[in-house]
């Protein structure tokens, strides 16, 4: 098994997305515990990397702790997760879980909501299960 590091950079270009996935039945826990500030709750998984081939390795499975809330107020709205002791993806972004979005919003927005406002510390931080995946790039 990969690295998550490894797994980032032996990745052949493609278009599928490499990272892990939420466990559905706790994703609906975090969601009452987290109410979405937006209408379309999405809360399904943490990128490592995109654009990637469906061949590429995949990290490991993995415990993340959501450690904060990031929310621009027009419609973006990221949970920030700490994977093996980092927020720091190894491309310089931040690991989130896209939480919620207004109507004509994209997920991918949520790394320049993170990174325009910043997000505030949840206390205390929740440990969430990741489910190594690949998944087509949305």
């Amino acid at each position: 098994m990969l690295t998550a590091t490894e797994a980032y950079q032996q990745a052949a270009p493609g278009d599928s997305v490499i990272g892990w996935k939420l466990d559905r039945a706790e994703r609906d826990r975090l969601l009452a515990q987290f109410p979405p500030r937006y209408a379309r709750p999405i809360a399904d998984h943490v990128t490592l990397r995109s654009r990637v081939s469906e061949q590429a390795g995949l990290p490991p499975t993995t415990v993340g702790v959501i450690v904060g809330r990031s929310d621009d107020g027009t419609g973006v709205e990221a949970m920030v997760v700490q994977v093996d002791g980092s927020v720091q993806r190894p491309d310089g972004g931040t690991y989130h879980i896209t939480w919620s979005l207004q109507e004509g919003r994209e997920a991918k927005e949520s790394n320049d909501a993170i990174a325009g406002h910043g997000w505030r510390v949840v206390e205390p931080p929740v440990p969430v299960r990741l489910r190594a995946a690949s998944f087509p790039r949305s």
